[in-house]
């Protein structure tokens, strides 16, 4: 019997780590493109904030995982509350001043946050049994329910706090890292040994990466993420534009948030039942659902469902690749493969944020037309993900033959 009491402390901790300091996330990407829109002299540019979180993200990935892989877990996730702090500090300061460069430098140190935030998933599995490893990822993704009530209400709340509009969001987005760092102090995860000389070095980056298990992971990871983060960067701004107002905008984003993290608690226990690459496969399904239903109107129930659909496919598409990911590499291999792949994954994000605010706002004029182009682009990477796990599970079938 594999004793997970470590395990399970370690997941309790990270667990209200990701409910308040995850809080931050949609309460930026709620506000951030309308903020952005208030500041860039060009409408196209107004999700630009965001494409800059999600940058910083992909830019920070491969030396967070190296602190970490270096200095311990705990070391990288204050790292990260630091950049979340300072982002805010700095995105309330540009706002103040009617700055938008200043504003997307906020913005690129608030992707150190996130992109320490990424490794709260895979901190879970570091002192798990292979058994519990599944349950402990979803179990830390299902602390992002309480974020996604309490971040979209603090954003509302906070939106017109100043007289300048959204700094009193980015100050809030400051005090919850300077508060919400001080849980760090109870994850009790040991620090990687350093290697002997002797010591097996794994595999390079280019061999994983083209190991078929962990190129399908992270291909199916890309695409989960991506897409979701896509269509929600357009999603305050399709809603406003279509006549609804911000909290409506606000009851979307929480709507979807919820779906994101709410199957956390029994993702991890389908993942065990069923088989990674069937959830995997179900939660590309569950996109391309979500595509399908924004393209059928833009009524309030169509953002309503669309997006919900799109937080649960996220969910299993995610948590499945992650949890694939995490059993195809040895644990000497650790640093080298989660920044590899979480550099890959928010490079792809990047690109669907940057994309975001061009099919949105650039693309027939109206909110209505902007809103189909974000849904359409859509289709060839669910072609490619879902193409990518069906030639997967073919090919290890083959090699178990």
């Amino acid at each position: 019997m594999i004793d997970d009491s470590r395990a399970k402390r370690n997941v309790a901790v990270l667990v209200l780590a990701q409910a308040f300091l995850g809080a931050q996330m949609p309460m930026i990407f709620l506000v951030g493109g309308l903020a952005g829109k208030s500041l860039a002299s060009n409408v196209c540019l107004a999700t630009l904030p965001i494409s800059m979180i999600v940058l910083g993200s992909m830019f920070w990935a491969t030396p967070v995982s190296a602190i970490m892989q270096r200095f311990g877990r705990r070391a990288g996730f204050f790292l990260g509350a630091l950049g979340g702090a300072l982002g805010g500090a700095v995105g309330a300061y540009g706002l103040m001043i009617q700055s938008f460069p200043i504003f997307l430098i906020g913005s690129f140190l608030t992707g150190l946050y996130m992109s320490a935030h990424g490794f709260y998933r895979f901190a879970a599995a570091d002192t798990a049994s292979d058994e519990f490893r599944p349950k402990a990822i979803s179990y830390v993704m299902a602390g992002g329910l309480v974020a996604a009530i309490l971040g979209p209400q603090l954003a509302t709340a906070t939106t017109f706090a100043f007289v300048t509009p959204f700094v009193g969001t980015y100050l809030a987005v400051m005090a919850l890292n300077v508060v919400g760092c001080l849980l760090f102090f109870f994850v009790d995860i040991p620090k990687p040994p350093v290697p002997s000389i002797d010591a097996p070095r794994g595999r390079s980056r280019i061999e994983l990466i083209t190991t078929p298990r962990i190129a399908v992971a992270v291909i199916c990871a890309m695409v989960s993420y991506a897409l979701m983060n896509l269509v929600m960067t357009s999603t305050p701004l399709a809603v406003v534009g279509c006549g609804f107002e911000q909290k409506d905008a606000g009851f979307v984003v929480t709507g979807h948030v919820l779906a994101m993290y709410a199957p956390s608690f029994f993702t991890g226990h389908l993942i065990n039942r069923f088989g990674v690459e069937r959830i995997v496969g179900t939660g590309i399904a569950i996109l391309g659902a979500a595509g399908i239903v924004a393209l059928q109107g833009v009524q309030l129930e169509n953002f309503y469902i669309a997006l919900i659909l799109l937080g649960l496919g996220w969910n299993f598409g995610f948590i499945g690749a992650t949890s694939m990911l995490a059993g195809a590499h040895a644990p000497h291999e650790r640093g080298r493969m989660q920044g590899l792949n979480d550099l890959l994954v928010f490079g792809g994000v990047t690109v669907a944020s940057l994309a975001s605010g061009g099919l949105m706002n650039c693309s027939g004029g109206a909110a209505e037309a902007g809103w189909a182009a974000v849904n359409y682009a859509m289709i060839p990477f669910l072609i490619l993900a879902g193409g990518s796990l069906v030639w997967l599970m073919f090919y290890e079938r083959r090699a178990n033959a």
